[in-house]
């Protein structure tokens, strides 16, 4: 153990002599002086976060518990919250010596205990009159002294020089070795998941929380950004809003080691945001920040938010967006079409977000964010027949829009690559998509979309089975995200998954897409009865399945009249349902038919299995050609 006196402004200065500077790694640290230095050059460090520092060097490798910390820097007078403070304390502590809580170097957390400092520390005594510097190794471990032989004690002159220079060489050789041998074991490769809780909102004003909802979803995609830390989907992450904390139940449900959760509360012109970053294992808070800003400087928070995350996590950050310096008015309107853009899909709301997202850009026309906004509504206003060239035009401008003003911007990417495959320009639709995973690779919705609307089309049912899993993976509470999988599943014969996918969507809601993609698992499966129970539940939306089964159970007649019912979705219907009586010439009528409105699931039925006996034959290699797509294999 080193000596240091109790730590306290006046024992500072009676430290012994003997043990007035202390080494480890690239630090030295002069306890009289109190100043840390890093290669010779000072780093500022407060006072608190200091006397820590000196505490845990008195006793490498032991914990120095919380009550120790607390009775030395928190005196019983002091009216200060001790947690916070020392939380507080502890980080910038750790930030002045490129620490981290979540692979530390340097300072271990003990949950509920205390703090242990472990790395090799060397203790620099002061010069002696006609010797050398001497350096003494303390193991992280105290450990009695060896008795020294008698034989040492008779070397006296340039013999004991010389001895000394050695013991000096070896100390010093032995730490460096210690401290590589360290680092290399403490640095492994880490995989961060994070979740974004909801922010609390502890405004008074009634309809805020679209600031403190949208808050949130703008941490998120700066997060995302990030390379080497994989943030959980919003969808996901709101599952938990105003639920009681309970973090190792986020972590089971999202698979996630890290979590991020605050609070904000806004006054008149005055912001108060409160994040904490926690490591969700040991619930250990490894970073936490209180910005008590002005409401303009509120795009600045969150960059900071980002860049502390970065720097605790040892990260690099890998895409970005182009620094808007708008008014907090028209920020305060972007957040709030946000809001609703982030709704479930509703044409009023959806109506009403493009409204605001276009005062945003009338108030500021290089806010590239707004356009981007407009142009994802509109992409996900398709309809079944597709979109209207009104529809599909606007998307294609706004997005090229964002594009121009900011290419950083992924999801404006993406709805171009939705807008490119609308067009039937496949390979400048799968480059948009491509674009969008490489900037921004968190966003589950991109990849789902990029299986459907592109990989499927093109064939590509591996990698569009990989891409669903992966949107899964990163939005596992979003039920939808299963159901698509599970589609796609049943084009590549995985139908047992499928159902198991799907099963929890049908018994929640059996009037869905849900639904469907589950009683069509079943009829693959050869189970009819169950297929047919499950078709008969959802009505409209799965009348071409379920006369499908009727002919393939030999109830043609039922089958036919079906196939002849007047409903919107009639063309889809009717593929199926002619598949199943085995009529190619109908078949490919209706396909033509769905080709013709522009209906995207014309170029998904190919791979139904339901196809399989067409698929060599010449019209649907004709069929494919008039859109563009390569032959089935």
């Amino acid at each position: 153990m080193l000596c240091f006196a109790e730590i306290t402004d006046s024992s500072m200065d009676s430290i012994d002599s003997a043990h007035n500077k202390v080494r480890f790694y690239r630090f030295e640290v002069d306890v009289r002086a109190r100043q840390v230095r890093k290669h010779g050059i000072r780093i500022r460090l407060q006072q608190q976060p200091f006397q820590i520092l000196v505490l845990l060097l008195e006793r490498p490798g032991e914990v120095v518990t919380r009550e120790a910390l607390q009775k030395a820097i928190w005196p019983a007078d002091t009216f200060v919250d001790f947690d916070v403070g020392l939380a507080a304390a502890v980080h910038k502590l750790r930030q002045a010596l490129g620490d981290s809580a979540e692979e530390p170097r340097f300072i271990e957390t003990l949950p509920k205990r205390g703090f242990r400092f472990i790395a090799p520390v060397e203790t620099v005594p002061a010069k002696q009159e006609g010797s050398p510097d001497s350096i003494i190794l303390v193991a992280p471990a105290e450990a009695p002294a060896p008795p020294q032989p008698q034989h040492l004690h008779r070397r006296t002159g340039s013999n004991r020089k010389r001895f000394l220079y050695r013991i000096s060489a070896v100390a010093v050789l032995v730490a460096a070795v210690s401290s590589a041998v360290w680092w290399r074991i403490r640095t492994k490769p880490h995989v961060y998941v994070i979740a974004v809780l909801p922010l609390k909102n502890l405004s008074a004003e009634p309809n805020s929380d679209y600031f403190s909802d949208s808050l949130t979803d703008e941490i998120i995609r700066k997060l995302s950004l990030i390379e080497g830390l994989e943030v959980r989907s919003r969808t996901s992450s709101f599952a938990f809003k105003d639920k009681p904390r309970n973090l190792a139940e986020v972590s089971r449900a999202l698979g996630v080691n890290l979590v991020l959760e605050g609070s904000v509360l806004c006054s008149g012109e005055k912001l108060r945001i409160d994040v904490n970053v926690v490591r969700v294992p040991d619930d250990t808070t490894i970073w936490s920040e209180r910005f008590d800003r002005p409401l303009a400087d509120i795009v600045a928070i969150q960059d900071e938010i980002s860049r502390s995350i970065v720097n605790e996590l040892r990260l690099k950050q890998i895409g970005g967006q182009r620094r808007y310096n708008t008014k907090f008015e028209t920020y305060d309107l972007y957040l709030k079409a946000e809001s609703l853009a982030m709704k479930p899909l509703d044409q009023g709301k959806s109506h009403q977000a493009i409204e605001l997202f276009e005062r945003v850009i009338a108030s500021d026309g290089e806010f590239a964010p707004a356009y981007a906004g407009i142009g994802e509504i509109y992409a996900r206003l398709r309809n079944p027949r597709g979109y209207s060239p009104d529809a599909l035009q606007k998307m294609r401008e706004m997005a090229k829009k964002a594009i121009d003003l900011d290419p950083l911007l992924a999801e404006s990417w993406a709805t171009m690559g939705i807008a490119n495959a609308s067009d039937l320009m496949w390979g400048d639709a799968e480059r948009a998509f491509r674009q969008s995973i490489q900037l921004n690779p968190n966003l589950s919705q991109v990849r789902r979309d990029f299986a459907l609307f592109v990989l499927v089309p093109e064939g590509k049912l591996e990698e569009a089975v990989q891409q669903e899993r992966k949107a899964l993976e990163l939005d596992p509470l979003a039920i939808d995200q299963g159901v698509q999988l599970g589609l796609i599943l049943t084009l590549t014969g995985g139908y047992d998954e499928a159902l198991a996918l799907t099963r929890q969507s049908f018994e929640a809601k059996p009037v869905s897409v849900g639904g469907q993609v589950y009683g069509h698992a079943l009829m693959l499966k050869g189970r009819y009865d169950d297929a047919m129970r499950a078709f008969g539940m959802q009505g409209g939306i799965s009348r071409g399945y379920l006369g499908c089964v009727y002919a393939k159970t030999g109830r043609r007649a039922e089958a036919e009249q079906i196939a002849a019912e007047d409903d919107v979705a009639k063309g889809r219907h009717q593929v199926l349902i002619y598949a199943g009586l085995g009529d190619t010439d109908r078949l490919f009528a209706a396909l033509n038919t769905l080709a013709d409105n522009d209906d995207y699931i014309v170029d998904l039925y190919p791979f139904y299995p339901e196809l399989g006996f067409v698929r060599r034959d010449p019209r649907m290699r004709e069929l494919r050609r008039k859109r563009n797509l390569p032959p089935l294999q």
